[in-house]
């Protein structure tokens, strides 16, 4: 517990009424969530405002009220404080509350539109191999240590976020590396946190159902980088157009990487097939599991966060070598008869998907038919679906097209959506099957030995969202039982 004034340091106050001695329990933006003597912190979010809550969450006990705009009816023995913007002073509020726990350790941020989880993750796992104590906040999953906390958003709220590094505080994590969203950069949920060094991916057509425009898209990750401190290294991919573009106004250390030009951290690629990548990184030849170009931009990510977070550049190469990607990224299964080869792939955006199908052209030995089964998700970005439709399409020998998480949709609508992006003369490559298991049985049916099957879209999830209901769903194991079902 604190005083409230402890909490609201470094927050841009306007006002207050009542006394700023009030003693806080807990911190929340859930009205449902408040009990006797919690602070109550009114945010206008995306689907609704937190200062229509304000009354029920001081019937259920609020000492404290933090908001936008105060209300007309101040309640007795109740201190309400004017804030500039209730979503940044969450985050400061949440990291005073917490003990600041970012600056405790070494906080890494991951963002760009691909390739977030799997940097995340592999940085996790090197450094936990190179025997540091660290901490995972990813889309997959978060983690403390060998301890799995359930992720349900790319970025947790700020309250959650800094009650999770503070857990990993106290778990003694020396690094945590954790996706930092577009989401979470425009909404202020990394507000107050100490970075100690940001990456940047790449930055393709996403979320534009949320950001309107590509350039505030790519402003609001572009925000990341401005707010790194001077202290803290900014990494960026040199070969994305976008690349210097993210690190114009950081203060932080500017370093980079690249297949194609030189940069900071170089590599090239030797070999790259079933058996993972053998490439040179900064002239030192390294066999890699992982396979794919995107998985080669990937690992020169890791290897350079790494160096510049001081580690030796030998043991960096020869953990790495070792690991494998992140679940439902580049996920294989071969069959025991048929010799065919299953891919489920995360894949939700076209570049994402003309990646993985590049990959999966180069893996091709003689004349393997590609069946791709991709679907777009409900409620998100509906430009890019028929995009995703003529990737698929132009890239594969038989596409089916599927539904993904519809959401509050009608998956046979966006489906249609979908449809439109195909050209005619491929229309006859293309199947429409709504229910997602049955396109896979019907992929796994036209598959002959050694073909190639990629599942798009989903990834690591293990449900499908219908109608706000989320249904038990998981593309690799479905995959499995229809292969093993059918003899393949």
């Amino acid at each position: 517990m604190k005083t409230l004034r402890d909490i609201l340091y470094n927050v841009s106050i306007r006002e207050v009424h009542g006394s700023t001695d009030t003693t806080v329990k807990s911190l929340s933006i859930d009205s449902r969530a408040i009990g006797q003597g919690d602070a109550f912190i009114a945010i206008k979010g995306v689907h609704a405002d937190g200062h229509l809550f304000i009354e029920k969450a001081i019937t259920q006990g609020a000492a404290a009220i933090i908001c936008e705009e105060m209300p007309q009816n101040l309640a007795n023995g109740v201190t309400y404080v004017l804030v500039n913007s209730s979503a940044t002073a969450a985050g400061i509020i949440a990291g005073n509350f917490y003990d600041n726990p970012s600056h405790k350790l070494r906080l890494v941020g991951v963002t760009g539109t691909n390739g977030k989880t799997t940097i995340a993750t592999l940085l996790f796992r090197l450094f936990s191999k190179l025997r540091y104590h660290c901490g995972l906040l990813s889309t997959v999953q978060n983690q403390i240590g060998d301890k799995v906390v359930p992720a349900t958003h790319t970025t947790p709220d700020a309250i959650h976020l800094n009650a999770l590094l503070a857990e990993m505080v106290d778990e003694g994590c020396e690094y945590v590396f954790m996706e930092v969203s577009s989401h979470a950069v425009h909404q202020q949920r990394i507000a107050g946190l100490k970075f100690a060094g940001g990456i940047f991916s790449n930055i393709t057509h996403d979320h534009l159902d949320y950001h309107k425009t590509f350039d505030e898209y790519i402003r609001v990750k572009k925000a990341f980088f401005d707010g790194l401190p001077q202290t803290a290294f900014a990494l960026t991919n040199l070969d994305d157009k976008r690349g210097n573009v993210m690190l114009q106004n950081t203060r932080a250390k500017k370093q980079s990487y690249s297949l194609k030009t030189v940069a900071d951290f170089k590599g090239k690629i030797l070999e790259n097939n079933l058996t993972g990548l053998v490439m040179t990184v900064n002239e030192k030849e390294v066999h890699f599991r992982l396979i794919g170009e995107f998985n080669a931009y990937n690992l020169l990510a890791v290897y350079g966060a790494a160096t510049l977070l001081g580690q030796d550049k030998d043991e960096v190469l020869q953990a790495l070598s070792d690991l494998s990607g992140a679940e439902g990224r580049f996920d294989y299964i071969t069959s025991a008869n048929d010799r065919i080869i299953g891919i489920v792939d995360y894949a939700h955006t076209p570049d994402a998907l003309l990646n993985v199908l590049a990959t999966i052209k180069n893996l091709r030995k003689g004349n393997e038919q590609v069946i791709t089964v991709v679907g777009c998700g409900g409620d998100r970005d509906t430009a890019k679906r028929p995009v995703m439709a003529a990737v698929a399409t132009e890239h594969s020998d038989k596409v089916i097209l599927t539904s993904d998480n519809p959401r509050s949709e009608d998956p046979v609508a966006i489906i249609q959506q979908m449809e439109a992006g195909i050209p005619v003369h491929q229309k006859k490559k293309s199947l429409s099957i709504t229910d997602r298991k049955e396109a896979i049985k019907t992929a796994v049916s036209l598959a002959n030995p050694e073909d190639i099957i990629l599942i798009a879209g989903k990834g690591h999830e293990k449900y499908q969202e219908v109608q706000g209901v989320k249904h038990p769903f998981d593309d690799k194991q479905v995959l499995r039982e229809i292969l093993e079902l059918m003899g393949k």
